[in-house]
């Protein structure tokens, strides 16, 4: 339905990015504008799509399980910029859905998927339980915990420990030029979502090649 009016919108108006463009951006009944970010979604969506059916040696069915996720993270990282919630109605049914595809899909075995959910949701309920022991305040949500387990039912227990360190180490820098920014120090609440999300996102396109340079440096 259009934001502002509540008009439930046609199918014939809901046709991703060429409806926006035939409507030039503006809601049919009241004329009022529609969110640029909803064509942006739609495009990135269609780009993913694209990009994970053409990755040289994905079968159909892991094509179309990686994109499952990737939906996913796309949803949960516009609702964590705006709210800074993660929905568990999308976590919960991401957990076990990744784990149920491990048993018949090769991107990972089901024991990778397991301890994708346990080392992935563990590191960051140990990180979120660190920090409050330290500064009496929480500096994580539970959110990020089950996104993160999430994200290690789909790809596995390596793809965790990739996600939590690229994406704290984006997050970080990320998180230090806004403070600086905004001055608004280390009281600043930055959804940590969006970088987990990123992290998973590099992994599932690139993170094989980006594994193998580290550790060539690290040779």
């Amino acid at each position: 339905m259009c934001p502002r009016c509540q008009t439930t919108i046609a199918f014939y108006d809901n046709i991703p990015i060429l409806s926006y463009l035939w409507l030039r951006g503006r809601c049919r009944h009241c004329g009022a504008t529609i969110s640029l970010r909803y064509p942006v979604v739609e495009l990135a969506s269609g780009l993913f799509a694209v990009s994970l059916f053409a990755q040289e040696g994905l079968a159909v069915g892991e094509a179309f399980m990686l994109f499952v996720l990737v939906a996913s993270l796309l949803v949960v990282t516009f609702i964590d910029i705006d709210h800074q919630i993660i929905p568990d109605v999308i976590t919960y049914p991401g957990i076990v859905i990744g784990f149920l595809s491990s048993f018949v899909l090769e991107t990972c075995t089901y024991k990778e998927s397991l301890l994708g959910i346990v080392l992935g949701g563990g590191l960051l309920l140990l990180v979120a339980l660190g920090y409050y022991m330290v500064t009496k305040t929480e500096g994580m949500g539970g959110g990020d915990v089950k996104l993160l387990a999430m994200i290690g039912a789909f790809l596995g227990w390596k793809a965790a420990i990739f996600t939590i360190l690229v994406g704290s180490a984006i997050g970080t820098v990320m998180g230090i030029a806004m403070a600086i920014r905004t001055q608004g120090g280390r009281k600043l609440a930055v959804p940590f979502g969006p970088f987990l999300s990123l992290g998973a996102l590099l992994f599932i396109f690139q993170g094989q090649k980006i594994i193998d340079w580290y550790m060539g440096l690290m040779r």
